[in-house]
């Protein structure tokens, strides 16, 4: 226990010094926690002959935990009937941003000989934006209360609801596919019916949301809110179903109980902590050797997948009658991938084939590094951007 326990200190620093360079730097936490971890782990540290964290059922707990917590607090921020609201913009939006972005990462899996399986993985990866990173920026940036905040926030909404379904899909298939496909099959029926049951709560329990927290101190609404999301997120992964769409439904639930600021001021903390914690995991578990042998994957989808983004954010943009200028924005503001992408890794590293277990996982941390760090700069430099497209083109540039 010691011995874990100290693992567990180095953790903390390693992430506390992380944060820092980042606020330093004025870049995004998420990529220097998983470079902390890659740093920290047993493939550098321990291979330099320097005390190291290992992955082990402590690391992984927590970290199991922050996905948990980022997924319900993304709930948070939607509810079914403001998605109702909206639902013919969001859906078209989201439309052009699956067509252009999902198809073209299967397609690369494809053409550099991976299954069907792995190239589904690989499209998943490529094709979901970061919303911690995107929404994080629109503040920092001052584009929240933009025209273009709304179908970049739109589209992430779309993806979230989409990726619900995908990882149930993705998850039987990585997890239950030896049985064939009466196994997979029944695999989905449970997962499906879960998340079915989740919805009907969602949908009909606003009173049992908030009845659980309502009359309660500090100390007792937080353990509420846990003993909710994290039982219920952990019944999901034990039925099979991703324990991240589980805590986002729950969220969902919780957005409409009344307490949803409350929630988001007590509980962001504990979000933030374990939420580090995860992505310093992603890290830990991957060997930079192996970077060289998902190099190619890597430069195919950096090349093709930022270009695509940006198309498919300005059709976005355009659905919801912005102006040339401002879609652009959009599309430039959809290029950073996170912490979807590395959750979709960590499924893949529990699959059976060395491009699962070993190569994925590698790609993903080495995508979401390139992407996160590039999309935070192209939103920083949009009007450099915007200027270099529309050379030229006066009325587009300034409307």
């Amino acid at each position: 226990m010691a011995a874990e326990l100290l693992e567990l200190g180095q953790l903390f620093v390693v992430v506390a010094v992380a944060g820092a360079f980042a606020l330093r730097l004025g870049l995004s936490v998420i990529p220097l926690y998983v470079v902390g971890g890659v740093l920290a782990g047993p493939f550098v540290a321990g291979r330099m002959g320097l005390p190291y964290v290992t992955n082990g059922e402590v690391v992984t707990l927590f970290a199991e935990v922050g996905i948990v917590l980022l997924l319900f607090f993304l709930g948070l921020e939607f509810s079914l009937d403001r998605l109702l609201e909206s639902r013919t913009r969001i859906t078209r939006a989201g439309v052009a941003d699956i067509a252009v972005n999902l198809p073209l990462g299967i397609a690369i899996g494809l053409v550099l000989g991976w299954s069907l399986v792995e190239s589904l993985l690989l499209g998943g990866i490529v094709y979901i934006s970061s919303s911690a990173i995107i929404t994080k920026s629109l503040i920092d940036l001052g584009w929240i209360a933009n025209p273009e905040a709304e179908p970049m926030l739109g589209t992430l909404v779309f993806e979230d609801l989409f990726i619900a379904v995908y990882l149930a899909v993705v998850t039987s298939l990585v997890l239950g596919g030896e049985g064939g496909l009466g196994s997979v099959g029944r695999s989905l029926a449970v997962a499906f019916g879960f998340l079915g049951l989740l919805l009907v709560a969602v949908q009909y329990g606003t009173r049992l949301f908030t009845g659980v927290l309502d009359g309660t101190g500090r100390e007792a609404f937080v353990l509420r809110t846990l003993a909710v999301v994290v039982p219920i997120s952990g019944a999901a992964l034990v039925l099979g179903v991703s324990e991240a769409v589980a805590a986002f439904f729950v969220g969902m639930g919780f957005a409409t109980s009344g307490h949803r600021e409350r929630i988001e001021r007590l509980l962001a903390p504990v979000r933030d902590v374990f939420g580090a914690v995860f992505f310093f995991w992603i890290g830990v578990g991957t060997d930079p050797t192996l970077l060289v042998a998902a190099a190619v994957p890597l430069v195919l989808a950096v090349a093709l997948t930022t270009p695509a983004k940006v198309v498919s954010g300005y059709l976005g943009g355009r659905v919801y009658d912005l102006s040339k200028r401002r879609s652009l924005r959009v599309g430039v503001g959809m290029v950073p991938r996170g912490e979807f992408s590395l959750v979709i890794a960590a499924l893949a590293a529990s699959g059976t084939t060395p491009v699962m277990r070993e190569v994925i996982p590698a790609f993903a941390v080495g995508y979401v590094l390139v992407m996160s760090g590039l999309g935070t700069v192209l939103m920083e430099r949009s009007e450099f951007v915007e200027r270099l497209v529309f050379r030229g083109d006066r009325t587009s540039a300034e409307a």
